[in-house]
């Protein structure tokens, strides 16, 4: 059995593989945010019944055990910076995180 959806005006197809293909942290989507209120809003959404244990440095497993990225669009920037050292300091303190603190992350780079 196959589904076809659209998200954000993307085409996707999924597949029912049954018990032999189980879903896994291969395929994962990836939420970016803007505001620290849109974070929390995906994520709490997302994470509601899904795995406690999966949960990591913005990324999560729905209640069908699909992953998800809930992510600051602000992040990617910290972290490709050109100066390593206030890169670096953002990467470390999302390692900690769970769900991602954007205040957090952006006060450790700044240092």
């Amino acid at each position: 059995m196959t589904v076809t959806f659209e998200l954000d005006g993307q085409s996707f197809t999924a597949l029912n593989g049954g018990p032999n293909f189980k879903l896994n942290q291969a395929v994962s989507f990836m939420i970016e945010c803007a505001t620290q209120d849109e974070l929390d809003y995906y994520w709490d959404k997302l994470s509601e019944g899904g795995d406690p244990e999966s949960r990591q440095c913005g990324w999560l497993k729905d209640k069908f055990g699909l992953s998800w990225q809930v992510t600051p669009k602000i992040l990617m920037d910290m972290i490709a910076d050109s100066d390593t050292v206030k890169s670096q300091r953002a990467f470390e303190a999302m390692l900690y995180m769970r769900k991602l603190d954007i205040g957090a992350i952006e006060r450790a780079f700044d240092g």
